[in-house]
C-alpha cells in the first residue's frame, strides 16, 4: 500500500490538500490510502479530498504516531508545540502503511498542509481507523 500521510491546520482547504498531494506524488507509484492524525478527524477538507480522490482515509491514533517518531527524518518545533509530535505527516504515512514501512517522499509543505508518502506491505488496522 502507498499512503499519503497528511498533517494540517484545522481550517485547511480541500484545494490545498489536493494540490500538495499532486506535487508529493510526482514520479511515485499511485497513492492507495490517505492518512491523517485522529485529532484532525473533524477537518472537513480531509474527508472531501478523500472523497474527491476515491481513496480510503485512515485516522491514526496518537500512540501509533508516537511509536514511529524515531523513524521520521523531518522534525518541526512548531508541530511539536502544537500537537506533541515533531513529525505529523511522516508519522501518519509510516504508521498507516504498517510494520516495515518506509518513506518514499519525506514531508513537503503547502498552504496549511503537509504531506509525506510511505510504502508498506500491509494495511495498518492497529494504527488507526477508517473514516
Amino acid at each position: 500500500m502507498i499512503v499519503a500521510g497528511l498533517g494540517c491546520r484545522p481550517g485547511v482547504e480541500e484545494a490545498a490538500i489536493l494540490a500538495l498531494l499532486r506535487q508529493a506524488g510526482q514520479d511515485l507509484p499511485p497513492v492507495t490510502h490517505l492518512a491523517a492524525p485522529a485529532f484532525r478527524r473533524e477537518v472537513a477538507a480531509l474527508h472531501q479530498a478523500a472523497a474527491t480522490l476515491g481513496l480510503p482515509l485512515i485516522f491514526v491514533e496518537q500512540a501509533a504516531l508516537e511509536r514511529v517518531q524515531p523513524l521520521c527524518p523531518t522534525r518541526s518545533a512548531a508541530a511539536l508545540v502544537a500537537t506533541g509530535l515533531a513529525s505529523v505527516a511522516e508519522a501518519c504515512a509510516l504508521a498507516a502503511a504498517g510494520e516495515g514501512a518506509r518513506l518514499l517522499r519525506p514531508r513537503i509543505s503547502g498552504a496549511g498542509v503537509t504531506c509525506a508518502i510511505g510504502a508498506g506491505a500491509t494495511a495498518a488496522g492497529a494504527a488507526g481507523s477508517a473514516a
